[in-house]
């Protein structure tokens, strides 16, 4: 997903890319490119009849015309990056942040469904059984580190603070490799694997994920 975020760098577009970055790599990069991502300043009837036919996995047309009309009535009201600060700032946590941003989409559209729900995410009130939010996480090391990978568009938010975007492959080799202990799956198996990765880089952990991703995927461990 990061090769269609890539072509715009900018966040509302991001986070589409992001959020939808789910499933085998070939198919998310096919229905981003179908995505018309100038709908997100365009009327609601537009965007309702643009995705008529749009389907992506859990998400059916109606889940993905709801979520650009999210992002769309957002847009107009604020800043992603300044929605995000309101609850990162309290305590520089970026799960704070994240809730931030899902409280606000929450908010501006009431529409709930099976795939809508997980495409937004759910906010967190406790680490331990909580989804990973790999693909909020993901979205975040998008935002925040600046290289050639990454976009650093988001300037007030410290890199040393990112958690990251753990998927079963990255676990799976993190354990293989005595970098993480826990048995299970989420948000509190990230935090603990970025914890043991601060002890190497205490200013930017979340840059060994694309190695330790690789390393799984390519079944190298």
């Amino acid at each position: 997903p990061i090769l269609v975020a890539r072509r715009d760098k900018e966040a509302y577009s991001s986070l589409v890319c992001a959020l939808f970055g789910y499933g085998r790599a070939d198919l998310i990069v096919r229905f981003l490119d179908s995505l018309d991502f100038s709908l997100l300043d365009a009327d609601e009837t537009e965007i309702t009849k643009a995705f008529s036919s749009h389907y992506y996995r859990f998400q059916n047309s109606r889940d993905v015309s709801e979520f650009f009309m999210t992002l769309k009535r957002l847009k107009k009201e604020v800043d992603l990056e300044t929605l995000f600060l309101d609850g990162y700032a309290k305590e520089n946590s970026v799960i704070h942040g994240v809730n931030s941003i899902i409280t606000q989409m929450r908010s501006v559209n009431s529409y709930s469904s099976r795939g809508y729900d997980f495409l937004v995410s759910k906010q967190v009130h406790r680490t331990k059984g909580a989804s990973a939010l790999k693909r909020w996480m993901m979205f975040l090391r998008w935002m925040v580190r600046d290289d050639e990978t990454d976009f650093g568009l988001w300037k007030g938010v410290d890199e040393k603070d990112l958690i990251i975007p753990l998927d079963t492959h990255t676990f799976n080799v993190s354990q293989k490799l005595g970098l993480l202990n826990r048995k299970t799956y989420d948000l509190q198996a990230a935090i603990e694997l970025t914890n043991k990765l601060r002890e190497f880089d205490p200013e930017d952990p979340v840059k060994y994920d694309f190695a330790l991703y690789r390393l799984g995927q390519e079944k190298i461990v």
